[in-house]
């Protein structure tokens, strides 16, 4: 009797062993992988390009209107946020190889200076926007383009389902700098969140 509950448990701690090894391989990996698997299941659809805006890498901005458009996929600004330690490249478009380059441009929103919703877009990795929710109300972001430099201030930040796409309207009456990223920050596989910070122009 002594000899059969000794190999039970024997068994039952091989088998809490080997539990537990799987568990932490499969969290390495699955950690590991992450950008695969937010591309496997589609956090950012395609944006349908306006061929007609697509005319040179120089654009420049006339009153509040931007005359020439960089060209889809091109680098044409940098986003700063000093308090958060933000330095990243910003380009027009909205894609997975646009992200994995840097900060995304809605192209169905307008771009600084146009006096509309100006719509940014991250990854909440390391080196991205993991640190977006650390930004605080009132903390300055500066958005340095070819055609000029724009100062804007946060004025509020919101946890939203990624469904509800009327809390980042695209409007024209004022120009506001909405930048989000997947949300929460460590979050493995599909995240059905978004964490946006709203920005005014002020200068």
């Amino acid at each position: 009797m002594k000899k059969i509950i000794k190999i039970l448990k024997a068994t039952i701690i091989s088998i809490l062993v080997a539990f537990l090894l799987i568990s932490i391989i499969s969290f390495i990996t699955v950690k590991t992988c992450k950008e695969k698997f937010e591309e496997a299941t589609g956090l950012l659809k395609l944006i349908t390009v306006d061929e007609t805006k697509i005319k040179t890498l120089d654009p420049k901005l006339e009153g509040n209107v931007l005359v020439n458009y960089p060209t889809y996929g091109s680098k044409y600004a940098t986003l700063k946020i000093d308090s958060i330690a933000i330095n990243l490249p910003v380009y027009y478009g909205a894609n997975y190889s646009i992200l994995k380059s840097g900060i995304a441009h809605d192209n169905s929103s307008y771009f600084p200076g146009e006096g509309g919703s100006v719509i940014f877009a991250g990854h909440n990795f390391k080196t991205f926007l993991a640190d977006l929710p650390k930004a605080k109300i009132g903390d300055k972001i500066e958005v340095e383009t070819s055609y000029g430099t724009f100062n804007y201030q946060i004025y509020n930040t919101k946890i939203i389902k990624e469904t509800q796409v009327e809390e980042v309207p695209v409007q024209k009456e004022k120009e506001i700098l909405m930048i989000y990223t997947c949300y929460p920050i460590n979050n493995i596989g599909h995240a059905s969140q978004r964490y946006v910070v709203y920005a005014n122009l002020v200068k």
